[in-house]
């Protein structure tokens, strides 16, 4: 492992990790207990990063008990970080809800993304930094109608998971 420049060293344990699942937790802009529960890290609406309860170290292939549940049968070897946002949101016709995700939000995960890729020794790519609405296309493990990211409410042109999680790994890829 490397040092990164955002997270604490003893928030990155010693683990072999394959890829970061990035999601909403479709909740307000400030992280909750049941929010921590589900995720490693989680960026709250002004940037603010939190870390989440479970250790990465639990998520190692194969998940230990106690490990970050956050993308159904593809935990182990993922690391789990989530944006504080989206609470009553609607995919079609888009509403960002009151709680929407904000671009500070945005920009910081690009940074923390980066530092976890640099930590992990993982590579950018769509099988490796994808958002929770790519899995299922990029890695071929059914989900459950999960749209995080297929709408950004800061960039209303960008639109679809594809179109989101390429944003996402070219501004990963700039912070490395």
């Amino acid at each position: 492992m490397t040092t990164t420049t955002t997270l604490p060293a003893e928030w990155l344990p010693r683990a072999k990790m394959q890829r970061v699942i990035c999601h909403w937790t479709a909740g307000g802009h400030r992280a909750s207990d049941f929010d921590r529960s589900h995720y490693h890290i989680l960026i709250e609406a002004d940037g603010n990063v939190v870390r989440g309860k479970p250790s990465i170290a639990l998520n190692e292939a194969p998940a230990k008990k106690g490990y970050a549940a956050h993308t159904r049968n593809c935990n182990s070897g993922s690391i789990g970080v989530s944006l504080c946002c989206m609470a009553l949101a609607t995919e079609a016709p888009f509403n960002p809800g009151p709680a929407p995700m904000t671009k500070a939000q945005w920009d910081k995960l690009a940074v923390v993304v980066a530092d976890l890729c640099r930590a992990y020794a993982i590579p950018v790519t769509p099988k490796t930094v994808l958002s929770h609405a790519e899995v299922q296309t990029n890695l071929g493990i059914k989900q459950s109608g999960k749209w995080d990211f297929t709408r950004l409410a800061f960039a209303p042109d960008v639109k679809g998971a594809k179109a989101c999680g390429d944003l996402l790994r070219a501004a990963v890829a700039a912070n490395l």
